[in-house]
């Protein structure tokens, strides 16, 4: 009899240690510096896309960046030509999750989303997985690449 308590009472302190461990795991790692600043920038360049702002766009994009989207894939001229004409309006993206990885001197972002968009004069709204990368060349971020991949939601009901 005694065994068994002794057993029961070891058996309690293991699985108490064992809960305080998978609950440590499980806490939420904090951004880095530079992980915040590469977060921040995607959250710029979703406004500057949203106000037309190709200015702001054209030094943010690297001279050989590709842009793939759900109608084709083109570089950084047909990108910003198609914002100033409005054939793409990126009206609203409404972020629900962001996360980084930066390797040396590259960042990939992945963000899911809903985004409002205006294409061909017809307001939609499409969910998105939007992957990011940003290399760091002199000091400054330049975004190398930017792919839409349109995710599947639950029906409404």
């Amino acid at each position: 009899m005694k065994a068994l308590i002794v057993a029961l009472i070891i058996s309690t302190g293991s699985t108490y240690t064992f809960a305080q461990q998978a609950k440590l795991e499980t806490v939420v790692k904090k951004e880095t510096k530079s992980e915040q600043e590469i977060i921040q920038l995607s959250k710029d360049k979703w406004d500057w896309m949203s106000s037309k702002d190709a200015e702001k766009l054209d030094k943010l994009f690297d001279e050989k960046s590709v842009f793939v989207h759900m109608g084709g894939s083109w570089g950084k001229k047909q990108e910003l030509d198609v914002i100033k004409s409005g054939g793409i309006w990126y009206k609203k993206a409404h972020i629900h999750e962001t996360s980084v990885n930066i390797i040396e001197n590259t960042a990939i972002i992945l963000t899911k989303m809903d985004l409002v968009a205006v294409v061909g004069g017809n307001e939609v709204t499409n969910p998105f997985i939007v992957t990011e990368v940003f290399v760091k060349k002199s000091g400054t971020w330049k975004l190398g690449s930017l792919s839409f991949t349109k995710t599947m939601t639950p029906e409404k009901k």
